[in-house]
Formats: structure tokens, sequence, C-alpha cells
């Protein structure tokens, strides 16, 4: 009867893990057009550090209210910070900063390199094991689709300083997603979500406070449609996108978490051609097609390799 109820226990958790991914497909995909639409008139930096400041604020108080949970210890506090730090300073902050001269659909397929980037942090740094030849073969068809992108000649359009910042933003994103499934984390995911989002959200306003972002707000602008997106990133994006990444990082594997890197591009480009109608020129559609094939080949790679070990290892018996 035990055994059962952990059965059912571990399959609930998995349901939810996957409805937890399939909010982060959408949601995701939606806020790289919210952040273009929002830093029309909030600066990048400020604008993501009041998000997150204020996300994390509000899920905080959720969590301590009418709940009973064990306040974090240092460590825990320490570990959700770093994370923070990584995601949402170096991650989040760069992606909304490079949107200042890259289109919102063309930087959720430069982000959609995390995987890769998770293979090779997993296979240099955390003994992971190897992606296999597929799964080697994604990362360089998926480099390559990146390095197509990033030509100026052949985009026309693409700001070289901005491209080099979203790969640095794809490279902190995998490395604070790798190492918050390894760390001590705080044990409800809410609460760890909430201490994640605060620390970062104030890192994030140091540094628009120190290059002088809040002068050049006009607040008097801040209304209508990047109001809207703005409350949009906060609820969907952060409270709820995040959270879900979250959850979903704890209960599934961490390759099939990473899919929804080839699932935020397809929405962001619907959406960047709907909302702010940006087209794709056949070099980017390109680009699209290499980075995507690159990512289904990773993180087929590793399940590809296991199956053939295992085949190896009934042979040999």
């Amino acid at each position: 009867m035990k055994q059962k109820v952990v059965g059912a226990t571990a399959g609930r958790g998995h349901l939810r893990g996957w409805v937890a991914l399939l909010v982060v497909y959408f949601v995701w995909g939606s806020t790289f057009t919210g952040i273009q639409v929002a830093i029309r008139a909030i600066p990048p930096l400020l604008m993501a550090g009041t998000r997150y400041l204020l996300a994390g604020l509000l899920l905080y108080a959720w969590v301590g209210r009418g709940r009973r949970w064990r306040p974090p210890g240092w460590r825990e506090v320490r570990s959700a910070g770093l994370v923070g730090l990584l995601l949402l300073l170096g991650g989040n902050g760069l992606v909304s900063w490079a949107e200042l001269k890259v289109p919102s659909g063309l930087a959720a397929l430069i982000i959609a390199t995390v995987p890769l980037w998770m293979a090779l942090l997993g296979v240099l740094f955390w003994k992971q094991p190897s992606p296999g030849r597929v799964g080697w073969l994604g990362v360089l068809v998926g480099l390559a689709g990146v390095a197509v992108l990033a030509n100026p000649g052949g985009t026309g359009h693409l700001n070289p300083i901005s491209t080099v910042g979203l790969l640095l933003a794809a490279l902190l994103w995998a490395l604070g997603s790798l190492y918050s499934r390894r760390a001590p984390m705080p044990t409800d995911i809410f609460l760890a979500s909430a201490v994640e989002m605060i620390v970062g959200g104030l890192g994030l306003l140091v540094v628009s406070l120190a290059t002088g972002e809040p002068a050049g707000v006009h607040w008097g602008q801040v209304v209508g449609t990047p109001l809207i997106a703005y409350l949009w990133l906060v609820l969907g994006g952060s409270i709820m996108g995040y959270t879900c990444y979250v959850y979903a990082l704890k209960v599934l594997p961490t390759a099939t978490v990473a899919t929804y890197a080839y699932v935020n591009p397809v929405v962001a480009l619907v959406l960047g051609f709907v909302i702010l109608g940006q087209g794709l020129s056949p070099t980017s559609a390109l680009a699209a097609a290499l980075i995507t094939l690159g990512v289904v080949l990773m993180v087929s790679g590793p399940r590809l390799a296991d199956r053939r070990r295992r085949l190896a290892a009934a042979r040999s018996t």
C-alpha cells in the first residue's frame, strides 16, 4: 500500500511538472514581446529590476499568509540569492538590455541556445554523462545557427554587441539552472522563487542606479500598452512563469525542461510578427531552423546514448 501511495504521489508530481512546463512554454515565449514593449517607456534594467522585486515581494507575502513554513537558513538564502543573480541579473537583465537593439523573436532564438550551454557546462563541471554523438552534433548545429544569426551581413540589423550579450545571458541562465538543481535551496518552491526574484531584482536595481537609468524615465509615457506589458511581465512572466520553471526543474529531468527553449522562440516570433510587425528574413529563418534542429538533437542525444548503452550491456550478458 505504501508503495502505491508513493507511486501515485510521484505520478501527480510528474503531471504537475508537465503542466508547469506548458505554462513556461507559452508564457515565457510572450515575455520577449512584453519586454520589447515595456522598454519603450522604462529603461531595461530598471524595468527588469522593479519587475522582479515587485513580483518577489508579492510572492513572499503570499507564501507567508496563512501558511506554516520554515524560514530558510542562511545557506539556503545564499544559494537562492546566487541563483537569482545568475538567472535574473545576468540572464534576464542582459536580455532586456539587448532587446533595445535586437528584435524580440531573434533574441528568443539566441536564448534558445540555453540547452546547448547546459550540455557543455554539465559535462565540463558537473560530471554529467556525455550527450552522445547525436547530442554533440546538436551542439555544433545550434552554434552554427547562432553564427548565421550573428552575421551582420546576413541579417542586416542584428547588433553584434547585443548578440554577445544575449549569448552571455544564455550561458548565465544555463549556469544558474544547473547550480539550482544541486544547491541547498528552500524546500518551498514558492519561497525559493520569491527569494531569487527579490535578490535578482535588487541586483538589477543596483546596476540600473549605477548606470543612471532612472534619470531618463519619462513617467508620463508609462501608460497604455507599455504599462499593460509591464504588468504582464510581473504577474505572468515573473510570478507564474518563473515559479513554474523552478518547479519543473525540481520534478522533471533537465533535458525535458530544456525543451522550453525551442517552443519559446516560435511563440516570440509569432507575437513579434502579430503585435510588433517584425518580419523574418531568409537568413534569420535559416538560423531559426538550425538552432531549433540543434536543440532537438541535443535534447534527444542523451536518451539515444543511454538506449545504446543499455542495448550494448544486454548483448554482453
